[in-house]
C-alpha cells in the first residue's frame, strides 16, 4: 500500500497543528507547526513524492508555511476536500490509490475513505480513527505527519532519518 504512494496530502488544523486556535488581544492569530513534520514533508519531496495541503481554513499563516516548505499544491477555504484531491490527482496523472491522506475530523472522512492510504493523528475524533488504515502514535502538531512520512519512505526503501 505505502510502496505505491506518489502524492501525500494533509489537512492542516489538528494534523500539522495541535488544533488550537490562538488569538491575541489585538486580533493576531497564531498557529504552532512542528519542525519535524516539516522535515518529513521535505523528505517526501526529495523522494519525488508530490505534497499538498487541503484545508477548510483560509489564513496567511498556512500560506506562509506552505511557501516555506515549497508545497506545490496549497488549497485553502475548501469544503469539498475530495473534489479538490481528485482534481490534483487528475492534473498530475495519478490515481487516488496512489494517495496518502492524513486528517483528523469528520470533514476529512470522505477523503480518507477514498485514498490508497489513510491516517489520523492519535488525538483525531473517534469516527476518523475508526475509518483510517493507520492511527499514529503521535498527536496532531506533535509529529503525526513525520510518523506517516517516515513510514512511506521506509516502505519505498528511501532513507529515513533516525529519531530517538
Amino acid at each position: 500500500m505505502l510502496r505505491s504512494i506518489r502524492l501525500f496530502a494533509t489537512d492542516v488544523d489538528g494534523v500539522l497543528t495541535d488544533a488550537g486556535m490562538y488569538y491575541s488581544e489585538s486580533g493576531d492569530e497564531w498557529k504552532k507547526f512542528n519542525t519535524r513534520d516539516g522535515m518529513g514533508i521535505k523528505l517526501l519531496q526529495r523522494a519525488g513524492i508530490l505534497t499538498a495541503l487541503i484545508t477548510q481554513e483560509q489564513t496567511k499563516l498556512v500560506a506562509r508555511r506552505a511557501e516555506k516548505l515549497a508545497i506545490p499544491e496549497l488549497h485553502q477555504g475548501v469544503y469539498d476536500k475530495l473534489e479538490v484531491l481528485r482534481k490534483i490527482v487528475e492534473r498530475h496523472g495519478l490515481d487516488l490509490s496512489q494517495v496518502a491522506y492524513i486528517g483528523d475530523d469528520v470533514n476529512d472522512l470522505e477523503t480518507l475513505k477514498a485514498v490508497g492510504f489513510s491516517a489520523a493523528p492519535a488525538d483525531a475524533v473517534l469516527d476518523v480513527r475508526k475509518a483510517v488504515h493507520y492511527v499514529c502514535r503521535k498527536k496532531g502538531g506533535e509529529g503525526a505527519v513525520r510518523e506517516v512520512a517516515d513510514s512511506i519512505l521506509a516502505a519505498q526503501s528511501r532513507p529515513v532519518a533516525k529519531r530517538k
